[in-house]
């Protein structure tokens, strides 16, 4: 099979030639070893207890083998970490050693930070803009810059086809199955974290169904800030046999290590004249289909109504919809060194949220709202303007993203744009 271009080969493109060491983290199956075979001369999998014992017990053998080297599961062999970092010491030219890892290193573990010699890229699964549905014509990278005022296109996608997307996966080796080869795969993915992902890094898992279930009610909360506890009490309604919260946070600390949970955190803005912040995050999966999935909501139920709701989102099949917009909006803002988060305050009733919150280099903002419908009312997007009155010209943008067919902007100079339409 060809490989697909990825978002993150321009970013590599641009820097790897400077930089001797760069390790590429995310979760099993977004695709990083394909990206680092793409550009390595040399492949050495950890996964191989053969291998992993040649460079375990040769500790000249990476100066032996020609460069670009990629270490696919480096942290199966964590002392790779650190020959890699004496190695970027002695010698810091660029180009020299990717490494992709599906996990941190083991609790108990101690290596090298890396910090001045690895630089670590995150990746996650396919964006909207990498799955070919659409031509993107709004450049993230472009409204961070102010550089985008006219806002104009057009799609053919329609709300049946984000379903369609959202359900499929963004992982590469899920998405091109028939829907029942997507069920049965995404259901061994989970089988997989489950039984034997979570034991061979350290965790030990007494009873897989609470796991299971716990990850069931994590999904269920996608897109919301719900408290850790009232998960847990969704998690174990009925159950005789309570996991307790000390359990369940080892669980949910070793899921985010294994990249499988990437909520996304709140935005404190630096120098802050905003009152009253909340500071808990959004809960998110790494990819939608695995909480679709989990959950077990099907097309038909997304498109009824079917699946839990909260007040923001509205229906389950809305914050479907929004995880899949934080997805493909934090790829594009990796390629433009930007970060994002979200908006909440703490106002009782007067809560003013957003969903989105891309924050530059130089802390220009680009204030985004996602909104499963076809067009953005005064109501969808008052909180977008809410916020630029409050930072004045830092908001160098405000969007609404919706499943319409078109671009363009409001008249308060909200820009009202289709997600397949949104690009880097």
């Amino acid at each position: 099979m060809a490989y697909q271009h990825r978002i993150i080969d321009d970013t590599l493109d641009e820097i790897f030639p400077d930089l001797a060491a760069i390790a590429l983290d995310g979760a099993k199956g977004v695709g990083k070893t394909a990206t680092g075979s793409a550009r390595a001369a040399t492949v050495l999998d950890m996964s191989s207890p053969q291998l992993r014992g040649i460079v375990e017990t040769d500790s000249t053998y990476l100066d032996q083998v020609p460069r670009p080297i990629l270490l696919d599961e480096w942290q199966l062999l964590p002392e790779v970490w650190d020959r890699v970092k004496r190695g970027v010491d002695a010698d810091s030219t660029g180009g020299q050693y990717l490494l992709a890892g599906s996990a941190g290193v083991a609790p108990g573990v101690r290596i090298h930070s890396g910090a001045g010699r690895i630089v670590s890229l995150m990746m996650r699964p396919l964006s909207l803009a990498e799955r070919n549905i659409a031509g993107p014509v709004v450049s993230l990278r472009s409204l961070l810059a102010g550089e985008q005022p006219g806002i104009t296109g057009q799609t053919d996608v329609t709300l049946s086809t984000y379903v369609d997307e959202i359900l499929a996966s963004g992982f590469p080796g899920i998405r091109t199955l028939s829907p029942r080869g997507q069920a049965i795969q995404l259901n061994s993915y989970i089988d997989r974290i489950v039984q034997h992902e979570m034991p061979e890094n350290g965790v030990i898992v007494r009873r897989p169904v609470a796991l299971r279930n716990w990850l069931a009610a994590y999904a269920a909360a996608t897109s919301t800030t719900a408290m850790y506890s009232t998960i847990l009490d969704a998690a174990t309604a009925g159950d005789a046999e309570k996991v307790s919260r000390a359990t369940v946070d080892a669980y949910r600390e070793q899921l985010t290590r294994l990249f499988i949970l990437d909520p996304l955190e709140a935005w404190i803005p630096v120098f802050n004249p905003l009152k009253r912040l909340g500071s808990a995050p959004k809960h998110h999966l790494v990819d939608p289909a695995l909480a679709a999935h989990i959950v077990g909501v099907g097309k038909t139920g997304l498109l009824r109504g079917d699946g839990t709701a909260s007040p923001s989102t509205g229906t389950w099949l809305g914050a479907l919809f929004e995880s899949l917009a934080a997805q493909s909006v934090r790829v594009y803002a990796a390629a433009a060194d930007a970060w994002v988060g979200h908006l909440r305050t703490k106002d009782g009733q007067y809560a003013r949220e957003i969903d989105l919150i891309v924050e530059g280099r130089d802390r220009s903002v680009v204030a985004i709202e996602v909104k499963l419908a076809g067009s953005a009312s005064d109501h969808d997007v008052r909180h977008l303007n809410w916020l630029r009155d409050q930072l004045g010209d830092r908001v160098v943008d405000r969007v609404c993203l919706t499943a319409g067919p078109y671009a363009y902007r409001r008249r308060d100079g909200v820009a009202v744009v289709p997600l397949a339409l949104l690009g880097p």
